[in-house]
């Protein structure tokens, strides 16, 4: 249940109001604040049920985590062979399964998990179609 501030008119303050006085919305500049942020939103995210403006500072202040995050803590593009590796853990299926299903040699996939070897624009193309997944997440190089 939200908890109603009062101002000194009498009047109730919204709980945006209440949660920009908790954790302004400004730009993050340090990992001490993104802590703090993070706490907030930990506490947003375990209610049952946001308000409209809970929604509001919630989505706006995740966005000012993400940006924090990305320009200060960049998390490097997976490889292929862990993108390949994961979509196979994800669906339970072996290298032979793979090779089978895609038409891709198992002993090119097997290169490709090994670090040994490239995915081709082609072989990207047929992982693509297979996995229903976008062909940028893999890192094609000419």
């Amino acid at each position: 249940m939200t908890r109603k501030i009062v101002n000194r008119k009498g009047k109730a303050r919204d709980s945006y109001l209440e949660l920009i006085l908790r954790f302004p919305l400004r730009p993050i500049r340090s990992d001490q604040e993104l802590d703090q942020a993070i706490c907030v939103i930990d506490d947003l995210v375990d209610r049952p049920r946001l308000n409209s403006g809970q929604r509001d500072y919630l989505d706006v202040l995740s966005d000012l985590v993400e940006k924090y995050e990305e320009e200060n803590h960049p998390i490097p593009p997976a490889s292929d062979a862990e993108m390949l590796r994961f979509l196979l853990d994800l669906r339970d299926l072996s290298q032979v399964g793979l090779a089978r299903e895609t038409g891709i040699t198992e002993s090119t996939i097997s290169a490709v998990l090994t670090g040994k070897r490239q995915l081709t624009r082609r072989q990207i193309g047929l992982l693509a179609s297979f996995f229903q997944i976008e062909p940028d997440l893999f890192s094609f190089r000419a």
